[in-house]
């Protein structure tokens, strides 16, 4: 695959501009309430939503609480909503959305049906029940999808480093990432390449463990896995200190959907939304709804139109797999 048809998938090396008119500037008495609920700690993507804000003009309270990466902790976090009246709610992530707004149909009031909430981080909002439709989600929620299609991905490995066979390592409590499998195969299929899908080992309470990951790597390399794809799965992005590690000890390239993937987590090569980019977008339709008095369902859930090939050249010289030349070209190179 050459430069013109990458670019032509939406690939470059910068980030993109957010599309659609600029926000109309709030006449405001106060500043918006905007509860914001982080899985794993601050990252880029709420930096971006932040100053999104501030360039916007619009004054606004933002009220920070993690999950401490354990969805079970989601209720906790939202359980004085009726008090603290939060104006917006912002989520990160797939588990964190579900448990704030639960799945769709679902009306329990122990989840948010009537404040608006803006997610980001979340790579297949319908298809994990938490959206009707891209175009409307059909209830209180819209947001910033960050995965580039799965197929432009597997494009993208293909043009790297052939292959007939990618290992993918998911957790099967993960909606979002069954889901990605499931796509995975099918894309592969077309590809006249094979999926070999190992789910990570569950503990006592139903919760994935690291326990046997290098195991799981091991079993991949000895059938010989061509590359390993760490796709958007909330567990695995905190554990890559044990995944990518273990590939590159038996000599087996990986390739991130999600950008901390490869600045953080040690992956070859990485197609992703900016992080940064995505807080942007997911903070333009928080201020539709705010300022412009948009209802969420009829904020249509977006994904950034221009993406990022990121290639850890530190990585690809440890493993003496270097990028094509003309790849080169467009790719952003990091060494750390």
């Amino acid at each position: 695959m050459d430069r013109r048809s990458l670019l032509s998938l939406g690939l470059g090396a910068g980030a993109a501009g957010l599309m659609g008119a600029t926000p109309v500037r709030a006449q405001q008495d106060k500043p918006f309430k905007i509860l914001m609920l982080t899985f794993r700690g601050e990252t880029d993507v709420e930096r971006g939503f932040r100053e999104f804000f501030q360039a916007a003009d619009v004054k606004a309270e933002f009220i920070v609480r993690d999950a401490d990466r354990d969805p079970r902790n989601v209720p906790a976090l939202i359980a004085d909503r009726a008090t603290l009246k939060p104006d917006l709610i912002y989520t990160w992530g797939t588990s964190v959305t579900l448990g704030v707004v639960g799945p769709l149909g679902n009306t329990d009031p122990a989840y948010v049906h009537n404040t608006p909430v803006v997610f980001a981080l979340v790579a297949a909002p319908v298809r994990a029940g938490i959206a009707k439709s891209f175009e409307s989600s059909g209830r209180n929620v819209t947001g910033a999808v960050h995965v580039v299609p799965t197929d432009v991905q597997m494009r993208a490995m293909q043009a790297y480093l052939p292959f007939s066979k990618v290992g993918i390592l998911y957790s099967t409590n993960e909606q979002n990432s069954v889901v990605i499998v499931e796509e995975a195969k099918a894309v592969a299929a077309k590809m006249n390449a094979t999926i070999i899908a190992k789910p990570f080992h569950n503990d006592s309470s139903g919760r994935p463990t690291s326990d046997g990951v290098v195991d799981l790597i091991k079993q991949m390399r000895a059938e010989k896995v061509d590359w390993l794809y760490l796709l958007p799965d909330t567990f695995l992005g905190t554990i890559y200190d044990k995944v990518t590690p273990a590939a590159l000890e038996v000599g087996l390239p990986t390739f991130a959907a999600a950008e901390l993937g490869v600045r953080e987590g040690g992956a070859l090569v990485g197609l992703v939304s900016r992080y940064y980019s995505v807080g942007q977008l997911a903070a333009a339709k928080a201020i539709e709804i705010l300022v412009q008095k948009k209802a969420p369902e009829d904020v249509p859930i977006e994904t950034l139109k221009r993406f990022s090939l990121i290639i850890n050249m530190r990585i690809a010289k440890t493993l003496g797999i270097y990028p094509p030349i003309a790849m080169l070209n467009y790719a952003e190179i990091v060494t750390s």
